[in-house]
């Protein structure tokens, strides 16, 4: 028998995005499958960011829907929202810790307000998401003012990761980390979407990342959907955009690991 075609996770219908006369989106329609990472790329102005701030429900569109997991966030029950809000983590642009906790109470928070685990069971989990983004169990005590740049985007996707979500959000991930530590986080979210089954979706201009991680992408100009597939696929649309964002010479250094099929869109 055929497989059944699984359901999107994410599924965002004819959005459209104005803020005081100011159109932001213009009938977006695109979907997010089980399993995959997109990436939505675009310059500023483009409506990346809104519109991942849509998908977590933290703005709503002036029309059309976005729905997760099959609900539209606009319009389904409080207690459905909140279960919903429970099968996703965020990781912020800047980790977006809680400068007066320590690390350990950074990640029991999402935990403590479940009220559903005692704190033998807390302080366990807590610390299991610590060893799963290789941060030293001993860095549980510390503040994040004493963390590298490098650590606090761990601590934050190891927070992201503690209610075991289905779907993760990745803003702008490798912002603000020098090469080598750019690198090695790109590694990790890697290494855990295959190892917890994730689905991502992930704002990004960084184009070594994007090349390495994201199966598909969403490419946004002036709150349209220009282009949507693979890279080696949105390469070959005709956009100046795409041509300046991915053929130029970082792009091409950035397309390179993909062969040169990758770069005939040019």
């Amino acid at each position: 028998m055929p497989r059944t075609p699984e359901r999107p996770v994410i599924g965002v219908r004819g959005l459209w995005t104005e803020f005081d006369g100011h159109v932001v989106h213009r009938g977006i329609d695109l979907e997010v499958q089980p399993g995959e990472i997109l990436a939505l790329v675009g310059g500023s102005g483009s409506g990346k960011t809104t519109l991942l701030r849509q998908m977590v429900g933290l703005e709503r569109p002036s029309r059309g829907r976005v729905e997760v997991f099959g609900f539209d966030l606009a319009t389904a029950p409080p207690a459905i929202r909140a279960k919903i809000r429970k099968r996703w983590g965020v990781l912020f642009q800047e980790g977006a810790l809680y400068s007066a906790l320590p690390v350990f109470d950074n990640l029991a928070l999402p935990l403590r307000e479940l009220r559903a685990f005692d704190e033998d069971f807390i302080r366990e989990l807590a610390l299991l998401k610590l060893d799963m983004v290789d941060i030293d169990r001993r860095a549980a005590a510390r503040m994040p003012s004493e963390l590298s740049g490098g650590m606090v985007k761990r601590v934050a996707l190891a927070r992201a990761l503690v209610l075991e979500p289905e779907l993760v959000f990745l803003d702008e991930p490798t912002a603000g980390l020098d090469p080598d530590r750019s690198e090695s986080f790109v590694r990790l979210i890697a290494s855990l979407r295959e190892r917890l089954e994730l689905t991502v979706v992930m704002v990004t201009h960084d184009l070594d990342t994007l090349v390495s991680l994201a199966d598909r992408v969403a490419v946004l100009y002036m709150g349209e959907l220009v282009a949507l597939g693979t890279v080696a696929e949105v390469v070959r649309v005709d956009h100046p955009f795409i041509r300046n964002f991915f053929l130029g010479d970082r792009g091409r250094r950035a397309l390179s690991v993909l062969g040169p099929a990758a770069l005939a869109g040019g």
